[in-house]
């Protein structure tokens, strides 16, 4: 109904779709997110800045559909459709939406990645808690933490938590999402991850007997890996969303 709504009210208006080859037209992107609880989030990606199309267009959005618990605008004007960069700017509603994993909360903004199937990821985290083996008195190293999810969700079976992740504002949520959980053995870091990973660090953090690393689609770096191997955990945990490139990280 929204995705329609956006597209009649585009054309009404005469607002030109984007055609990314031309690199013209001004109505690019909707994404929807929505939680197990009926929360929702629309945020709508225009390709050009002009005040007068944003509040019109926005504004009739807010009106129609009062269900939407976040809504948000931003403006990509590079050759490619990446968050990277791009500022989210709140229009009304929440600032966040909240999903609920067992017993903890998570706060998911414009940029966090987080699970698409909420029901699906609590089994995957199970599988990953399972196969880390935690005693309780573990170093666990969480790489490529993102917002804190997985770190947050095996803390209470592990002595102490350290993620580390690229992204600082998935860092920010990540410190946020522990508060919110009362996680007082959760610690994050944003950075490269080879650089971050140096002697200096694993002294003042600990050594890890556990290492949980859930990289993007194009797995771990080499040097990352070769870090890995260094670091000598018992135990590494590697979630994947790519099997071709977890084979390759596994060879190495």
């Amino acid at each position: 109904e929204i995705r329609n709504f956006v597209r009649q009210k585009s054309l009404e208006l005469g607002y030109p779709f984007y055609d990314l080859r031309e690199n013209k037209g001004l109505m690019r992107e909707i994404m929807f997110r929505n939680t197990t609880d009926g929360q929702w989030m629309v945020l709508i990606i225009f390709a050009e800045e002009d005040p007068t199309v944003i509040e019109n267009l926005m504004g009739e959005i807010q009106k129609n559909f009062p269900q939407i618990s976040c809504l948000y605008y931003s403006i990509n004007q590079k050759n490619n459709d990446s968050y990277e960069g791009l500022t989210m700017n709140y229009y009304a509603g929440d600032q966040y939406l909240t999903e609920k994993l067992e017993d903890y909360i998570f706060k998911i903004h414009p940029k966090s990645f987080f699970q698409t199937n909420p029901k699906q990821a609590v089994n995957l985290y199970n599988v990953a808690k399972d196969f880390a083996r935690l005693k309780g008195d573990e170093v666990l190293y969480d790489l490529y933490s993102g917002t804190g999810t997985i770190g947050i969700y095996v803390s209470g079976k592990c002595k102490q938590v350290i993620g580390v992740e690229y992204v600082k504002e998935a860092v920010d949520d990540a410190f946020e999402n522990a508060t919110l959980n009362e996680v007082k053995n959760a610690r994050f870091f944003a950075g490269d991850m080879v650089k971050v990973l140096d002697d200096a660090f694993v002294k003042a953090n600990g050594q890890p007997d556990v290492i949980i690393t859930d990289p993007p689609r194009a797995g771990m770096h080499p040097d990352v890996v070769k870090k890995i191997v260094a670091l000598s955990p018992s135990r590494v945990v590697y979630v994947s969303c790519n099997p071709a490139t977890q084979v390759r990280d596994i060879a190495l």
